[in-house]
């Protein structure tokens, strides 16, 4: 079942999301909760999904970046962001850990805001102790684009957005970012938006 996605403006997405205990993990309605994320993330579709951006203040995410996402990207494009296939796979109570500064900016969309992306400043790798599905501990590190997606979607289990994060100047539509902005390198993304990002006028 696809759940609808809730949009920003809704008091659950800028809520701080709760645990789940190891009861409710095991339980009937967060196993079929997750299905029903699964498959809301894939007919989307996106790469993560926190249970927040479906009515649920619950510290759950799932993430599953496809091979099939990327198969539009040039070798270079996907070497530039460090992007690669992620299988599927769930995060319950989250904690996460910068490993390095964010220094590392992209655009990136969101379900919950669609049709707008904005160039968001993160950490090129982060580690995350999170329980899965089973309630079991894992332990991740990961870099890149994978990197960026943990801290996007762990983000939203503490009702914080991109747009929060984002160089402001960047922001702009979907068909804008096609027509500007897609073809051009991360440095050069960079010197366009990152030289006034601190700067303010009135």
């Amino acid at each position: 079942m696809r759940i609808k996605i809730a949009s920003v403006g809704e008091t659950v997405i800028r809520s701080e999301a709760r645990p789940l205990t190891l009861e409710e993990i095991s339980s009937a309605r967060i196993r079929e909760l997750i299905a029903h994320m699964r498959e809301t993330l894939s007919d989307a579709p996106g790469v993560g999904l926190a249970a927040p951006q479906i009515g649920e203040p619950l510290q759950l995410a799932i993430i599953e970046d496809k091979a099939e996402y990327q198969a539009s990207l040039t070798a270079a494009e996907l070497a530039e962001r460090g992007r690669r296939p992620v299988s599927f796979h769930v995060l319950i109570n989250p904690e996460i850990r910068l490993l390095s500064s964010p220094d590392v900016a992209f655009f990136e969309g969101c379900l919950s805001l669609p049709g707008f992306l904005g160039m968001v400043p993160r950490a090129r790798k982060v580690s995350v102790k999170a329980l899965n599905q089973f309630g079991k501990p894992v332990h991740i590190e990961a870099e890149g684009w994978y990197a960026r997606i943990l801290q996007h979607e762990i983000d939203h289990l503490k009702g914080t957005l991109y747009i929060d994060r984002m160089w402001s100047r960047s922001f702009c539509s979907l068909d804008n970012y096609n027509k500007h902005w897609k073809s051009k390198l991360t440095r050069d993304l960079v010197q366009e938006f990152g030289s006034l990002r601190n700067h303010v006028t009135f």
